[in-house]
């Protein structure tokens, strides 16, 4: 998978690789506690899934891997093929709000000690 990732991973991967996406590395294919998310941020334990057509028939193991990696305090985040294709900059933008969102609500809890 990492020497040929999907298009749509490919066109992801090149808007945020080189720390392109405010400061932060991302990698490919990273291993999370047996499973390999296509895009990770270890800086924020973001990780980015692409997920194709096929995804709509393993929902349940989805929401159990999703789950699991909760559980390791990685957030994870989906975005469908389809937008990444005809949607990038949307994409992006998404990607950005819940960086956004988590820098808030890390910052209103440690506002609470």
């Amino acid at each position: 998978m990492r020497r040929r990732p999907t298009q749509a991973e490919a066109q992801l991967w090149s808007r945020l690789r080189g720390r392109q996406l405010d400061g932060l590395k991302f990698r490919r294919q990273h291993i999370i506690a047996g499973y390999i998310a296509d895009l990770y941020c270890p800086a924020i334990h973001l990780a980015v899934e692409v997920d194709g057509p096929h995804h709509q028939w393993q929902r349940q193991q989805d929401e159990f891997r999703t789950e699991v990696l909760a559980h390791c305090g990685v957030r994870v985040v989906r975005v469908c093929v389809d937008a990444v294709m005809n949607h990038l900059d949307d994409v992006i933008r998404y990607i950005r709000r819940v960086i956004a969102q988590d820098a808030a609500e890390l910052k209103h809890w440690m506002s609470m000690f």
